[in-house]
């Protein structure tokens, strides 16, 4: 029983690890890097629910259909919806979109380089502990904590190794002088 509590709970600290690495490297401003967001409103439900986390990554075209993650004029604002119209003006491509569960599409038109990335996954709920995670709290109890934990472990794991080669040699040097005096 012991053995699979043990089992389980590096599966999960694993996991937690893991969580909080893909979360750090999706917040790094890298070209064409996945990223991770959290749904904040139900404007894609049923599709996508409120809470949801999604993975965009940029695409060298969209098409009518895409689900795709637009910057605002707003700082750090994005906006989820699907392209319902794509059109050329000026040599430019401009898109319109549209939230599914809303009765209108968006008063803007959507230059390319607006376009953050097309949503490729899209896992229910999941998006709040992420939303945590990218605070400073989250990340010390996502990814501190246990990293602290993993590393307090193995250091455990290396000390009682050296006890041990110790207490080793030390018998072996005893049982040779204890040889040596016979």
């Amino acid at each position: 029983m012991k053995k699979v509590f043990k089992i389980i709970k590096n599966t999960l600290l694993a996991l937690v690890i893991l969580f909080g690495l893909l979360v750090v490297v999706s917040m790094l401003p890298m070209t064409g890097n996945i990223k991770l967001l959290t749904v904040l409103s139900g404007s894609m439900e049923p599709k996508i629910h409120i809470g949801s986390l999604i993975f965009i990554k940029p695409a060298s075209e969209y098409n009518i259909g895409d689900v795709v993650t637009r910057q605002t004029d707003e700082e750090n604002v994005t906006i989820t919806h699907r392209i319902i119209e794509k059109k050329e003006v000026e040599g430019q491509t401009i898109f319109r979109t549209k939230g599914d569960a809303n009765n209108a599409e968006d008063n803007v038109d959507v230059s390319q380089d607006k376009i953050l990335g097309k949503v490729f996954l899209n896992i229910p709920y999941l998006g709040y502990p992420v939303g945590y995670a990218k605070t400073k709290e989250g990340l010390i109890i996502i990814v501190v904590i246990p990293a602290t934990i993993i590393i307090y472990e193995e250091i455990l794991k290396i000390k009682n190794e050296a006890v041990k080669i110790w207490k080793e040699k030390k018998e072996k040097k005893d049982s040779e002088q204890d040889d040596e005096e016979k």
